[in-house]
């Protein structure tokens, strides 16, 4: 079975070795256009490599784009981390038309920020789809889902790289052998069910100190390391990465309530969080013993209110 891989990054290039180091056949490789001053894409650097041949449309709906995906005679389309969108005339050139990765149980989460919502949210458990996309965005029928628990500690980085990631590219090979074996699956996703959450920006991180102590310590673990949940110290930006949770603590919301040489606790409804690691404005991470050295921070502090 020929195959197109289309993807980008880590994840794409990670779908694309795991192929061809099981011998399947790949017509080509797709990815987004080169950015100007910009790194090269991972995939696209180990397709060249691999001599494989690699295509580049800034659309997927010019003619010549089309003409040049048909000659390639492919049987199936994989899309492994998408964000470009590839319409129905493009999608179904191949025999058995496009299969695409999504990394949460559809049609749960749809959107471009899907590992951080579940988190944020407070849920214990999420996952991956695989399923042949429509033009709706992350609709379609569903091939394959895994799932993958949430611990209570777990953040957008361990969920993904930890477990999505992995998973993932073992649920892309099984489902393209599904589609070599004849009749795979096409679940009907249910609209009912669905949710839809856009990207996850700054404004969805600033942490509310007065939350309860759990949804704050989602927040910033469901941020965690992209986009970073972050307060204000002393008029400045703090983001706040590693941290723990600890309940009982009193003290008014936001104040900093405990200090030692390795972090420092800030107070929530119904307990505090204790920091770890944290990026003030225009540095990089550092661990909270460092920024409570530089910084001065001192019991009794706020954070919290407006940045300068």
């Amino acid at each position: 079975m020929r195959i197109i891989v289309n993807g980008q990054q880590a994840f794409g290039k990670a779908c694309l070795e795991a192929m061809l180091e099981r011998g399947d056949d790949i017509a080509a490789v797709y990815c987004a256009p080169d950015k100007e001053g910009k790194p090269q894409d991972p995939i696209k650097e180990f397709a060249l490599e691999k001599g494989l041949r690699v295509v580049q449309p800034p659309n997927y709906k010019d003619a010549d784009v089309l003409d040049e995906m048909r000659a390639l005679e492919a049987d199936l389309m994989v899309m492994a981390f998408m964000i470009v969108f590839v319409p129905e005339e493009a999608r179904d050139i191949p025999t058995h038309g496009s299969i695409c990765f999504h990394p949460s149980l559809l049609p749960k989460h749809r959107g471009p920020s899907s590992i951080n919502w579940p988190i944020m949210g407070g849920a214990t458990k999420t996952g991956l789809t695989i399923f042949w996309p429509d033009d709706g965005l992350d609709e379609g029928e569903i091939l394959l889902q895994k799932e993958v628990d949430i611990g209570p500690d777990d953040t957008l980085g361990t969920i993904y790289f930890d477990k999505v990631f992995p998973l993932g590219i073992e649920a892309v090979l099984e489902a393209v052998d599904l589609v070599k074996a004849g009749d795979p699956p096409r679940i009907k996703q249910d609209d009912s069910q669905a949710t839809y959450e856009s990207w996850c920006k700054k404004a969805d991180a600033e942490i509310d100190w007065s939350k309860p102590v759990d949804e704050v310590y989602n927040l910033i673990r469901g941020t965690n390391p992209q986009p970073g949940a972050w307060t204000v110290h002393d008029g400045k930006e703090l983001k706040i990465f590693d941290c723990a949770k600890g309940t009982g603590a009193e003290g008014a919301a936001g104040e900093v309530i405990e200090v030692t040489d390795e972090s420092f606790t800030v107070a929530a409804q119904g307990g505090g969080i204790e920091v770890k690691r944290v990026r003030p404005t225009d540095s990089k991470k550092i661990p909270a013993g460092e920024f409570i050295t530089n910084s001065g921070l001192a019991k009794g502090a706020r954070l919290g209110g407006a940045a300068d």
